[in-house]
C-alpha cells in the first residue's frame, strides 16, 4: 500500500500507572499486537518514542520527537516528518484491537484532503486517522504557537471527517472496540477479556 503507518509511543501513562504499550495481551505485548497487525497491511511503519530502547524488540524504524514533552501532536509531527510517504495512517498505542480495514478505508477516502478523522459518537478520533505529509508544517507551527490539541491542527486543515454511519457501510466491525482506548487498569481488563474471547473464538475452543 502506498501509505505509512505511524505507531505513537509517547504518553506518560499516568492513568494505567505502568507503560500501557509494553502490557501484555495474550502473550504478546499491546505494541507488538498492533505493529503486527499494521505490517499487514503497510510496508513502511514508524513508532515515534523517545526511549527507543525499550522498544528494539519490535525490529521496525523508529525516530524521537523533535517537541519533546509537547504531547500527541508533537509525536504526529515527528512521525510525517520521518515518513517517506505522503499518506499516513496514525495510531495511538493504546489501541489494541487496531482494524487494518478501517485503516485502509481511511487511506482511500483520503484524495486531496490533508487529513481524515473518524467521529464515533459525536467523539473525534485524530489518533486513529490519516494525515498527509505536508501537515506536518502546519503540526510544527502549532507546537511553536503553543496550540497544543491536535483540535488546534485540525482548524488549520482541509479534513474530511468520517462518521460511524459512514464507516459502516464500508465494513461490519464493531466500531467500538476498533476505537477502544486502555487508559485504565479496568480497560486493561477488559481488554484481556474480549483478546481471550476472540482467540477461544478463532481458534474453535
Amino acid at each position: 500500500m502506498k501509505a505509512a503507518a505511524i505507531i505513537l509511543a509517547g504518553g506518560k501513562s499516568s492513568r494505567m500507572g505502568t507503560n500501557k504499550a509494553l502490557l501484555k495481551i495474550n502473550e504478546k505485548s499491546n505494541i507488538e499486537r498492533i505493529a503486527d497487525k499494521l505490517k499487514l497491511l503497510f510496508d513502511d511503519i514508524i513508532l515515534v518514542t523517545n526511549d527507543s530502547e525499550q522498544y528494539k524488540f519490535l525490529g521496525i524504524k523508529m525516530v524521537p520527537d523533535d517537541y519533546p514533552g509537547m504531547g500527541p501532536l508533537a509525536g504526529v509531527h515527528a512521525g510525517l516528518l520521518a515518513s517517506d510517504y505522503d499518506v499516513n495512517f496514525i495510531v495511538a498505542c493504546d489501541m489494541p484491537f487496531v482494524s487494518t480495514e478501517l485503516a485502509e478505508v481511511l487511506v482511500n477516502n483520503c484524495g486531496h484532503y490533508d487529513a481524515v478523522i473518524p467521529v464515533i459518537n459525536g467523539k473525534q478520533h485524530p489518533l486513529f486517522a490519516v494525515f498527509q505529509k505536508r501537515a506536518a508544517e502546519e503540526a510544527a507551527n502549532c507546537i511553536e504557537a503553543g496550540e497544543l490539541r491536535m483540535k488546534h491542527l485540525l482548524d488549520h486543515l482541509n479534513v474530511l471527517y468520517v462518521t460511524e454511519t459512514e464507516l459502516q457501510t464500508y465494513s461490519t466491525l464493531d466500531l467500538e472496540r476498533v476505537f477502544f482506548n486502555m487508559n485504565h487498569p479496568n480497560e486493561y481488563e477488559d481488554a484481556k477479556k474480549w483478546a481471550e474471547a476472540d482467540f477461544s473464538r478463532n481458534s474453535g475452543l
